[in-house]
């Protein structure tokens, strides 16, 4: 009896959110208790992979951060792949009011950060972090509150989401590169056209994707272009429309066995490694300076104005339509969610400041603060419109 309930936990929208939380809370109580040198050290251990001249050595927390979060962005590929040719983004109609919401809910937040940075060229480099919305935990949250919101407002924020994800995607892309190595590029782009030609082919088992992707992943890497990029890449060439001897479409099949490793593994794991803050007085003290400030007053006050303001100009001009039985308190309540930034926010931050690492913790407590807020704040306020959607 308890085995069947925990697996049918597992299979529930918010588990995810639950094991992110989990996780989180580890990580901090890790940072902030004798266990805090042995959790550095499981960060910083060296992992060597080498074959030949071929030499990548990388602490563990890279290995994380590159390589596993790789996989996560080939997930996120093939779900922007199958919404924008099959889903809920294959129309004008369907694409307006989210492609509205997700640009204002990246642009008002980035404008607010930079406002209060942008006099510092180090601390400016943050100003795509509260850009970024955490999938995971806002469809959690929606979960709990059960009918009491409508399935059109879930939809809407999956589509909105999912545009959020390819807007940060090609933030990475321009803004999160650095020198470029032309070999590694040219050799990665020969891997390129070998996926494009396993496409055209009709090539529908998965493995020969997968083992070019593992390549084209290295190449990336050592190209200075972010390898979770590669993921990405690889996603684009997974065919949709074809199918196996099985029947299955290889992008559906893979989007299914990556599902569960990425949402129970991957993600909790990435969130272990960053979400580590030690929280002593001085540390919290830095909320009020300008890093960890904008983050939070981006994810808080930007991703709601923006989301929300975005949407009811679209509404308002005729551009995009409401949800079906949805009122503004739903949507303002949802533009609250989108504030959670947590993962992508913490994966961008450590873009950011990779190379300066004395800001990584202070830009941690402003997503944590930004994302607690708009967690707390937009579940209360969905749970009221629901209550009165339910009375009327």
């Amino acid at each position: 009896m308890h085995l069947r309930r925990f697996q049918q936990f597992l299979y529930q929208e918010y588990a995810v959110g639950v094991l992110l939380i989990i996780a989180a809370v580890l990580a901090m109580i890790a940072a902030n208790s004798p266990l805090a040198g042995l959790y550095d050290l499981f960060l910083q251990t060296p992992v060597r992979f080498a074959i030949g001249p071929l030499d990548i050595h990388k602490p563990m927390l890279l290995w994380i951060n590159d390589g596993l979060m790789a996989i996560f962005f080939l997930l996120i590929g093939l779900e922007v792949k199958y919404e924008v040719m099959k889903g809920d983004l294959s129309t004008p109609a369907q694409i307006a009011l989210p492609g509205f919401a997700a640009l204002g809910g990246m642009v008002i937040p980035a404008l607010i950060y930079a406002a209060l940075n942008f006099t510092d060229p180090v601390a400016i480099k943050g100003w795509a972090i509260p850009a970024a919305t955490d999938i995971a935990f806002a469809v959690g949250i929606l979960a709990l509150l059960g009918k009491r919101v409508p399935p059109a407002l879930k939809v809407f924020l999956l589509a909105l989401a999912i545009l959020d994800d390819l807007g940060a995607i090609i933030i990475i892309a321009l803004f999160y590169t650095s020198d470029l190595s032309i070999a590694s590029m040219v050799l990665g782009s020969i891997f390129v056209g070998m996926l494009a030609i396993l496409n055209r082919m009709g090539v529908t088992k998965t493995s020969p994707y997968l083992i070019i992707g593992a390549l084209l992943w290295i190449c990336v890497l050592k190209s200075g272009v972010h390898a979770t990029l590669a993921g990405v890449i690889l996603a684009l060439t997974i065919p949709l429309d074809l199918r196996d001897s099985r029947g299955r479409s290889p992008l559906k099949k893979l989007q299914h066995q990556l599902h569960g490793k990425v949402n129970y593994f991957i993600l909790p794991i990435f969130a272990f490694a960053n979400a580590g803050l030690e929280l002593t007085a001085e540390q919290v003290a830095t909320l009020a300076d300008p890093i960890p400030l904008g983050i939070m007053l981006g994810l808080f006050v930007g991703k709601q104005l923006g989301v929300f303001s975005f949407c009811w100009l679209a509404i308002k001009t005729g551009l995009a339509k409401m949800p079906p039985n949805t009122n503004w308190l739903q949507l303002y309540g949802l533009a609250m969610l989108c504030g959670i930034g947590f993962t992508m926010s913490l994966f961008i931050g450590s873009l950011a400041f990779e190379n300066d690492p004395q800001f990584l913790s202070t830009d941690r407590i402003g997503i944590l603060a930004g994302s607690f807020l708009s967690a707390v704040v937009g579940y209360l306020v969905l749970h009221k419109a629901g209550s009165k959607q339910q009375t009327s």
